[in-house]
């Protein structure tokens, strides 16, 4: 992993010359990702990340952080305690010198024996999955995290609207994978690339389906005028 998202944003940080971030999924052509995108404040968030931070609450796990911007609001302007993690160390630096207090480069997967009141998975979080059939090891993991009474908020979008219709109104949808919503990623950046990963982008019902079957309650919050929504499961 040449962690090109997190160069991006330790460049933008630390002002070294930050260029600019590409990408590309396996049913989107290569476009630009303004890297000031990821250091939004409060004001600058879509309505329904303000509506997670003010859902969120008691002890905080900020899952796939990147930048920090939610944790860092949630740290200064809620005074909750906020443990942000990602996988990427250049993201982690750039958390720690923009104020940080609790963070962990780690996949969440390996973070255990800790309990929190929210799990936050913004951005399309819930995309480290890869793949719908990894859900279920996924959403299992997070309930050993939550403390009684949490809740896990996540957002992600239907990209159904994606695939081309047919004449009768029908969708096509690739055969070579299991399910719509997995898309192959890559991100450039400065005549870099990261080698493709798989993301996950899952439709409401679904995850209300992987939710139940896997011991969650599930609410819709809020939907978006693009197809995306955020949810919030709790423990059944």
């Amino acid at each position: 992993m040449k962690d090109l998202l997190g160069k991006a944003i330790l460049d933008y940080q630390t002002q070294n010359n930050p260029g600019i971030l590409l990408t590309e999924t396996s049913i989107s052509e290569e476009d630009e990702m303004p890297v000031d995108y990821l250091f939004r404040t409060y004001p600058q968030m879509p309505v329904m990340e303000q509506k997670a931070m003010q859902l969120a609450m008691g002890s905080v796990l900020d899952i796939g952080c990147g930048a920090g911007s939610h944790a860092l609001y949630l740290q200064n302007s809620k005074n909750l305690q906020v443990t942000a993690i990602d996988i990427s160390a250049n993201a982690i630096e750039a958390c720690q010198l923009r104020g940080l207090k609790n963070t962990a480069v780690i996949n969440v997967l390996d973070h255990k024996d800790k309990q929190y009141d929210t799990l936050l998975l913004l951005m399309n979080g819930i995309g480290i999955c890869g793949k719908l059939s990894h859900i279920s090891t996924y959403l299992q993991h997070f309930g050993s995290l939550l403390a009684p009474g949490g809740q896990i908020l996540l957002d992600s979008s239907d990209i159904i609207y994606m695939f081309d219709e047919d004449e009768d109104g029908g969708k096509w949808i690739p055969t070579d994978k299991d399910y719509y919503g997995e898309v192959e990623f890559k991100i450039s950046y400065k005549n870099e690339v990261e080698d493709a990963f798989d993301w996950l982008y899952i439709d409401y019902n679904t995850l209300q389906n992987a939710a139940h079957a896997n011991g969650f309650e599930i609410e819709l919050i809020q939907e978006g005028e693009n197809f995306d929504y955020l949810a919030r499961l709790t423990k059944a």
